[in-house]
């Protein structure tokens, strides 16, 4: 088995992680995407490029996946050419994305049937701390598929915990990014209030992150976002944020759990959706609170 380390998804976030792979492991990196500009300046970094996710899977030792939803995972995972049919045994697939529970589980079962293991983390944080190497990584794993791959995700994460065993990395992303969809909506809601009130939001945000109200998203989606007006395309959008937000709901929903807060923002996500906002960054929900006093 060759020590290369294989990459598959190659986004906003994959190509800046597969990058720090590739120039700090000291190994070969077989990476593969259906687009061919982030390949094409990989190749010329010196990772090799293969056609096809069995490629990758048959290269390398250890796989990683940074795909955008379920779907896409379940489309690598399945098939002729799909990571389950090649996979051999010891091989290590490490999922980066975020993605449900349930599947998460039943991907590992069924890669261990075969002497290989499926190993959940998911990735915080922004795409500038993909690209400086300063991620968070939630890992579920046995702790000794942990001791495995924890010195790999070194090289782009500064943050790796061991959350539990298969799955407990998905769960506690989930609702990181639960509770920062809620705290994202809270935050558009006090800058249009401030706003309408005679107070500047920018003072206002630098105001609240000296005290309790603090947090990473007053910090970045508030200040850099909200603030400004600033919804790009090519960041975590809304359809993706209520992706995610749906995996938490449906958490909620197995425990017999009521989340008033997520179900809301749920709703906030629709409305922005159904408004012609799906593809923008999701701290945009600030338009349907004001939408005439937004700056952009």
């Amino acid at each position: 088995m060759s020590a290369a380390i294989g990459f598959i998804g190659l986004g906003v976030m994959g190509e800046p992680i597969c990058r720090n792979l590739l120039r700090k492991s000291g190994r070969p990196v077989v990476a593969f995407d259906l687009a061919q500009e982030p390949l094409a300046r990989l190749a010329r970094e010196g990772a090799r490029i293969a056609n096809s996710v069995a490629e990758v899977v048959a290269g390398s030792e250890v796989v990683f996946l940074c795909l955008p939803s379920a779907k896409h995972v379940s489309s690598a995972f399945e098939g002729e050419a799909g990571i389950l049919n090649a996979v051999q045994p010891a091989q290590m697939v490490i999922d980066l994305g975020t993605s449900e529970v349930g599947l998460t589980r039943d991907f590992a079962r069924r890669l261990a049937e075969k002497s290989a293991a499926w190993i959940d983390a998911p990735i915080a944080r922004t795409r500038q701390a993909a690209q400086d190497g300063t991620l968070s990584v939630m890992v579920g794993a046995s702790p000794e598929h942990f001791a495995k791959v924890e010195p790999l995700i070194r090289h782009f994460a500064t943050d790796i915990t061991l959350c539990g065993g298969t799955g407990a990395g998905q769960v506690t992303k989930i609702l990181n990014n639960m509770v920062l969809f809620e705290t994202v909506n809270a935050l558009a809601e006090a800058v249009a209030i401030a706003r309408h009130s005679g107070v500047e939001p920018r003072l206002l945000l630098e105001t609240l992150s000296k005290g309790s109200a603090d947090s990473f998203a007053l910090r970045n989606h508030g200040l850099k976002a909200i603030v400004p007006g600033e919804f790009p395309l090519r960041a975590f959008s809304t359809e993706y944020a209520l992706k995610d937000l749906g995996y938490a709901l449906d958490l909620a929903a197995q425990a017999g759990l009521k989340t008033r807060g997520a179900a809301l923002v749920r709703t906030i996500f629709t409305e922005a959706i159904d408004k012609g906002l799906g593809d923008a960054y999701f701290p945009v929900i600030a338009k349907l609170i004001d939408p005439h006093e937004s700056p952009k």
